[in-house]
């Protein structure tokens, strides 16, 4: 809807005080209708009329303290106040203010002249700008809802005259003198019958106004304040405000205790634990920025939820999807960031490309390293009883930026499978003894599940080697930054290898087998092993009291396919069968008997192998070591077990 008037706006102003609404105008429609543009390009939700006409109430309110304080304005005050007033029955919405008003040229600037261009023109004119705030364009998101919209206003200068400005939604506008006699401005809102049925009750109302409004900086009133009475609740005199003016972020640090801290979070997110930790962010230069970050705790780390920082503009919810202003990594946490200095309302390559915001960017994430930091080096009991819910993020924000990476390298922690934490330099120091290899590289040994790979775990101790326990979703690509970050260091899964060979202190030299036997050989372990899977097979002296059969996982291969499950590794990793490295242990007596057995029938090996409860048996003991024994498998194994043990004792 485009105005197009006759006529100079200020000769109106005088028509105004001959008679009401006397100032017709004709709207000529150029190109596009004004509506749609609005809804396409400036606003993705309906319900966001509701915050820009609430918003327009607050700036106006806020302008008449302003004038008040500067001495411009003499008189009085009042109680200064936005009100929302709904009527289900006439299916209305108003929004009353007492602050600046306007006057009938004000009306013309902020509402007529806003119309003036074409579509094109007007997308041009205000793609850039910061709407919100904004009379004209904040007032246009109420025809979203609205078959008719009045404003009727009294502006607070001397002598002005109020003013009634009416426009149904079509290329006509009325605008005349009014009899309104408080200083301040009343939007109404004559609800279509669709937008009726969505905001035309109290409830949706209050959740909107919760949602959007409940830190403004003036009181939002919205109906009374009830009590229960007579077996019913009914209304009180006393005003119901819905918001709380002073919000903990707009409050200095040092005028607040911990326990305000929480009981703001619990007062944002009712459902959730208690936080680990909070951040008071306050800047104002060279941008405004304020907020309070948390850590929330993680029960389960696959359930960390983002999207739950809410951004404000001034005290007004603006949005929570805040992925182009924090870094990435930060839209794990949980809180409230205000600033004004955030462009609104445009594209996302423009938030990207924006200076405020990449300086925002940053701030943030030195302000959030500097407080681990602080934690770590001022309260480690506290910094190590926290990070298991905070290893996740500090391993993203290693990840994803590199500048946090080198913060972090100071406080990240390392815990082994005894559960004690060290930094990365206490712990390098603690096993380069041990565990630098022939390479004079520093070896780590790590576990991802301490129960699964425990007899791993226990074999690489019991030679003095210490093991890490690495059992986040996101420590296959971590390891890979460790091992580029702390020089000559390699990592190794405890169940990739045999324990002489994940820290070779010499070259080795492999046992002699002629040709034929490591053919056979391989040839009769996969006549047993299961069929979905490749396997390398390979002979070793691992001693007389090791297992049989060793199977191990190839770190590379393993970590890699890990990785391409999380997205980040090449994907034909993950479409590969798993394929598994089979040790034969010729130095133990089971497999000396079947060796020499496998030589005897070199010329049926896989019948051999078909028929041997030995070699099955111990086969899937090897299976079973690494969870890889089910389903009917498993059962088979069982039988022969009891038989087995039947068999001996019956001959004891």
């Amino acid at each position: 809807m485009f105005f197009r008037r006759e006529g100079d706006p200020f000769e109106r102003q005088e028509n105004l005080k001959q008679t009401d609404m006397a100032n017709k105008g004709q709207i000529g429609v150029t190109t596009e209708n004004i509506f749609p543009v609005i809804k396409q390009f400036l606003y993705s939700d309906h319900e966001i009329f509701l915050r820009e006409l609430v918003a327009n109430a607050v700036d106006a309110t806020q302008k008449m303290k302003v004038l008040a304080s500067n001495g411009d304005f003499k008189g009085e005050l009042g109680d200064l106040k936005v009100i929302v007033e709904l009527d289900e029955k006439k299916k209305t919405l108003k929004i009353i203010d007492n602050g600046i008003g306007m006057t009938a040229e004000e009306v013309d600037k902020y509402i007529n002249q806003i119309a003036f261009s074409s579509a094109g023109e007007f997308l041009e004119k205000y793609k850039d700008q910061n709407i919100i705030g904004h009379f004209g364009l904040g007032f246009y998101s109420a025809f979203m809802v609205a078959k008719k919209v009045t404003i009727e206003s009294l502006s607070w200068k001397e002598g002005a005259e109020a003013v009634i400005w009416s426009c149904e939604g079509d290329p006509e506008f009325e605008m005349g003198a009014c009899d309104k006699k408080d200083r301040g401005t009343v939007v109404t809102l004559f609800l279509d019958d669709d937008s009726a049925k969505d905001y035309g009750n109290k409830g949706k109302i209050s959740q909107l106004l919760g949602k959007y409004c409940k830190f403004m900086p003036v009181p939002i009133v919205f109906g009374k304040e009830q009590e229960w009475k007579d077996k019913k609740y009914v209304d009180t005199d006393k005003d119901h405000i819905i918001n709380s003016i002073e919000p903990l972020w707009t409050k200095k640090p040092s005028e607040l205790k911990d326990e305000d801290y929480v009981k703001f979070y619990k007062d944002l997110y009712p459902m959730k634990e208690e936080p680990l930790f909070h951040i008071h962010l306050n800047v104002d230069y060279p941008f405004n920025l304020t907020g309070i970050l948390y850590f929330p705790k993680i029960k389960e780390r696959m359930a960390i939820e983002k999207n739950n920082i809410q951004l404000y503009c001034n005290q007004m919810f603006v949005t929570d999807h805040v992925e182009n202003i924090v870094p990435d990594f930060l839209t794990l946490l949980h809180g409230v960031i205000d600033s004004p200095d955030i462009p609104l309302n445009v594209s996302r390559s423009y938030l990207q490309a924006d200076e405020n915001v990449k300086k925002i960017s940053t701030y943030i994430t030195k302000k959030v390293a500097d407080r681990l930091e602080e934690i770590f080096k001022n309260d480690r009991a506290s910094w190590e009883s926290k990070w298991d819910n905070l290893k996740l993020f500090i391993e993203y924000g290693m990840l994803s930026d590199e500048k946090f990476c080198e913060r972090a390298m100071k406080f990240a922690l390392l815990k082994n499978t005894d559960g004690k934490f060290f930094a990365f330099e206490d712990y390098r120091k603690a096993i380069s003894d041990t565990q630098t290899d022939k390479d004079k590289k520093v070896v780590y040994l790590y576990a991802t599940d301490s129960e699964a790979q425990y007899p791993f775990i226990e074999a690489a101790k019991n030679k003095g080697y210490d093991v890490l326990l690495m059992d986040c979703e996101l420590d296959a690509h971590f390891v890979n930054l460790l091992e580029q970050k702390i020089p000559d260091t390699r990592f190794a899964r405890v169940d990739s290898d045999s324990v002489d060979n994940l820290i070779p202190k010499e070259e080795k030299v492999k046992p002699e087998m002629a040709e034929e036997d490591k053919k056979n050989l391989e040839t009769m372990l996969k006549a047993v092993l299961p069929k979905d899977n490749e396997y390398y097979v390979d002979a070793d002296n691992l001693g007389e009291d090791a297992l049989p059969i060793l199977i191990t996982r190839n770190e590379f291969m393993r970590r890699y396919r890990e990785m391409s499950a999380l997205g980040g590794g090449m994907n034909f990793y993950g479409e590969m069968p798993e394929s598994f490295n089979i040790t034969v242990n010729l130095q133990n007596p089971l497999m000396i008997k079947l060796v020499a057995q496998m030589k005897d029938h070199s010329d049926k090996v896989e019948e051999f192998a078909g028929e041997s409860d030995l070699l099955k048996q111990v086969t899937d003991l090897a299976l079973l070591s690494n969870g890889l024994l089910k389903g009917k498998d498993l059962a088979d194994f069982i039988v022969r077990s009891g038989k087995t043990l039947t068999d001996y004792y019956a001959d004891k």
